[in-house]
């Protein structure tokens, strides 16, 4: 990418050049595909489903990166927010005519409504391809048997897989869990045989606990064990994938079918571009300047402010942003404050020109990023663990309603 600063103190970014480093050693044999149904994902990375991250415009900023390759899943959307229409969900589901396939997570459970939302989809034509949510550990979620705490009963799991599948049409549906709800309840195995037999296209799993939240290390471990345990569909790895060789290493080490990469990418929407060059033994990894991150940074203020349809709007949503994309660079606590509190492009603009812009990339600026507490309880329906085979206290009145998490 290229940062023009024009005399007004602007910046623009266009998608041509970007600083780089020496190629990365790590390398695959053969550039990897993934088959989510008719869809080949070539090579095998997909952005995460994220609240209030993954919207239109992030997505537009990875997809430019990664020259269109990949695949980039919508936020969540519920259910039964979906059904009724309601004005944000219907928002959420609008793709950029550039986006292929478009991809949308369905949060829900109720196996009837997660079925009317599924038809809803395939026969308006609003996606090509749709993942289900059974992965989410934040306690709104979990507390109505949600997210990460729903695998854990069965017979529900399997109603919830069934109904997607059936009203799926020709739609490929695939799902994203976790490992359980804490080492106690762990429910990937059998999630993932559930998951066979309900003929879903592929499995992602990240490779903690509801417990873990984000916190601690990412079983890799569990990943390869999946793997091993439904040979029959892809299986896809997630967690702790903060550059693009922890991304071959997981192929590598796991057997993993594909990568999805969540908080890595936060503030690092280049990091798409890295995965491709990885994948493809094309290039070496992106190391932008300041200059050049300040640019992204306004770039993606500015399509946020257009996907709203308000300026303000927009610059006030992209100061959850700052940091991550700060992180590692020399910027002192005020101007990061400014940043963050700005309300205008004009404001962004006058602020970022007042940066050291000519800072290198700072090392050791990969690493975690966005929440990453863990040991948290789980917060449950009443009894959620006396019978994992009775969900009689889960019905329609669980479904959230409101989509983006």
């Amino acid at each position: 990418m290229t940062i023009v600063v024009r005399d007004n103190g602007r910046m623009t970014a266009s998608l041509d050049t970007l600083t780089t480093s020496s190629p990365a050693t790590s390398s695959l044999a053969t550039t990897p595909s993934l088959a989510i149904g008719p869809h080949t994902v070539r090579p095998p990375v997909v952005l995460a489903p994220m609240a209030g991250i993954t919207n239109a415009p992030f997505r537009t900023l990875c997809r430019e990166f990664s020259g269109g390759k990949g695949l980039f899943v919508s936020e969540m959307i519920t259910t039964r927010a979906l059904v009724e229409r309601n004005e944000k969900t219907m928002q959420l589901i609008r793709f950029d005519a550039a986006e292929t396939p478009r991809s949308i997570q369905l949060y829900g459970v109720d196996p009837v409504t997660v079925g009317k939302a599924v038809r809803m989809i395939a026969d308006e034509d609003l996606a090509d391809h749709i993942d289900l949510n059974f992965g989410c550990p934040v306690p709104k979620v979990t507390r109505k048997g949600g997210g990460s705490a729903l695998p854990y009963k069965r017979p529900l799991l399997r109603a919830i897989l069934h109904e997607a599948v059936s009203n799926a049409g020709d739609l490929p549906v695939t799902m994203k869990m976790r490992k359980g709800i804490d080492d106690d309840h762990l429910t990937y195995l059998d999630a993932g045989r559930i998951a066979v037999d309900e003929g879903v296209t592929a499995i992602a799993l990240h490779g903690r606990t509801a417990a873990q939240h984000y916190g601690g290390t990412a079983d890799w471990d569990a990943i390869a064990r999946l793997k091993e345990h439904v040979p029959e569909i892809p299986v896809l790895g997630n967690g702790d994938i903060w550059s693009a060789d922890d991304a071959l290493r997981m192929v590598r080490e796991t057997g993993c079918d594909g990568v999805v990469v969540g908080r890595g990418c936060l503030g690092r929407p280049w990091l798409f571009a890295d995965l491709v060059a990885a994948f493809e033994g094309t290039g070496a990894p992106v190391r932008p300047s300041l200059r050049e991150v300040a640019g992204i940074m306004r770039r993606h203020a500015e399509l946020l402010g257009e996907w709203l349809g308000n300026e303000a709007r927009g610059v006030i949503d992209f100061r959850k942003h700052v940091a991550w994309y700060l992180k590692g660079f020399s910027v002192g606590s005020g101007p990061r404050k400014e940043l963050a509190v700005a309300s205008s492009l004009a404001e962004l603009d006058t602020l970022l020109s007042r940066l050291d812009l000519d800072q290198p990339w700072p090392e050791g600026a990969d690493g975690p990023r966005g929440r990453t507490s863990g040991n948290n309880r789980v917060v449950l329906p009443d009894g959620w663990l006396k019978d994992p085979y009775d969900h009689s206290c889960v019905g329609a009145e669980a479904e959230l309603d409101t989509s983006g998490g």
